[in-house]
Parts: structure tokens; sequence; C-alpha cells
């Protein structure tokens, strides 16, 4: 989108005129992605009475934090998938709570979030093996099974043993067979039984929609459409990502940066 701005002023000084004009060049989707963004400038204008109003229409964006349960609640941001380490944390959370505080079922909470854009980001973590599939999300993101292939399932929702090397290759590690039988735990799919929340962010699902339309994968309206309906069970899509965690914090969640 290109934005040209022109501001002309008659002689009065009582008489100032403001002209914005605004040639796009971009699709529809593109226009209503941006739009959404951009539009937090001019609520910032409406009246108190209008402002509370338009709060109390969106409030249904934040209550996916009624579902993260417990006394004990954290929030991990990882931006980028770092090959499932900031799951093993989350699980860290969880089950350290549960062995060394005798945490009961339902008293400790975790948040973890998928957002961001290009081959490192946690985005992709959102879909189911369909998608994977279709869009080669494996190759994309750099990630190959034990045998060298390029993964065409979401690996980290419900990872193996055999998948171990994931985690071995995030801490430069040689294989520790040890650990192999834990890698189950922490999938997604797991985590979520296990108390954990996650949350995708909608403007990081446009921009990603954006760059898999520059890479030929289709039009960024349908492949939002399509990836909406391709959700991981339970996963929800907030407004921002930034303003997630915001809400989360004055819920009293804490924070943990990965």
């Amino acid at each position: 989108m290109r934005l040209a701005f022109s501001r002309a002023r008659s002689r009065p000084a009582n008489r100032m005129v403001e002209e914005v004009s605004v040639n796009t060049e971009s699709s529809a989707h593109r226009r209503s992605f941006l739009g959404g963004i951009l539009g937090a400038v001019a609520a910032a204008s409406l009246p108190i009475a209008r402002a509370r109003a338009a709060a109390a229409e969106v409030s249904g964006h934040d209550d996916w934090i009624n579902e993260v349960k417990g006394t004990h609640r954290c929030l991990f941001d990882f931006p980028q998938h770092k090959n499932g380490m900031p799951l093993l944390h989350i699980l860290n959370y969880i089950n350290t709570y549960n062995a060394a505080y005798k945490t009961g079922p339902g008293e400790v909470g975790a948040v973890g979030t998928f957002y961001s854009a290009g081959n490192q980001a946690s985005i992709p973590l959102a879909f189911n093996d369909a998608i994977w599939a279709k869009y080669e999300l494996g190759a994309y993101l750099g990630l190959k099974d034990a045998a060298g292939t390029p993964y065409t399932r979401n690996v980290f929702n419900q990872p193996t043993p055999k998948d171990l090397h994931l985690l071995m290759n995030a801490i430069q590690s040689p294989m520790i067979p040890a650990l192999a039988e834990a890698m189950p735990a922490i999938g997604i799919a797991s985590l979520q039984k296990m108390g954990a929340k996650f949350v995708l962010c909608a403007n990081a699902l446009g921009i990603w929609c954006l760059e898999l339309e520059a890479r030929g994968k289709g039009k960024a309206a349908d492949l939002d459409k399509e990836l909406r309906a391709n959700l991981l069970p339970d996963v929800t899509i907030v407004p921002a990502m930034v303003i997630a965690i915001d809400k989360a914090q004055e819920a009293g969640i804490k924070y943990n940066r990965q």
C-alpha cells in the first residue's frame, strides 16, 4: 500500500483544511488487514462514550484468559519455534509445580504464543497436519525427521520419541536417549490436557498470509480463510499478541520471554 498525504491551508487561520489521499494498489485482503491495524488511529479520536461502547463490543477478545486456570499462571512468549524448546519449558513449568510443590489438577496454568512470520516463526505451530502437508511447512521451517525428510505433519502437536533430535539440535547437543520418552509430553495436545492455553495473533496471521502469497502459495484472502479453518483444536485467535500479552498481565498472569 502506498500512502500519500497532502495538506492544504486556506489563507484564514481559522479555516485550515487537511486533505488525505490514499492510493492503494493492494487487494481487498491487504486493505482489510492493514485497515485493522491503522484503524486504531481513528479509534483514538472517538468521544469517551463511544470508546467505552466499542470496548464493550470487543470484550469477547479476552475471554480466552478465563480458560487459563490456576493460582500459578504464566505466559510463555515465543515468536520463534526454536525446535520446540519453549514447549519443553512449559512442560517444565507445569511438571515442576506438580512434582516439587505438590500442586493439584487445575492449580497451574500456562499460555503459549503463536505469531511472527518467516521461517523461524512459531505461527505454523497453530495449524493441523493437513496444512503442514499441503504447504510443505516442514521444508519451509527447515525441520526434518530423523531420516532427513522434511516433516509433512505438525511435529510439535504430537511429537514422538523419534523426534528427540529436534531438541538436541536446538541446544547443539549429541543425542541423549534418556530424554526420548519425554518427547510426547511436550506436544501441544499433551500440554493442553495439562492446563496450557495457546493463542494465535490475527495481525501476524495476516502478515504471514501475505508472505505465503509472495511465495506463490495462493491469494492471501483465500489462505487466511483456509488457515483459520484448519487451526489445531482449542487454539484461540486474538486480535494482536502485544495486546494479548498486556491483557494477560493485567489479569495476573506472569510473563516469561523465550
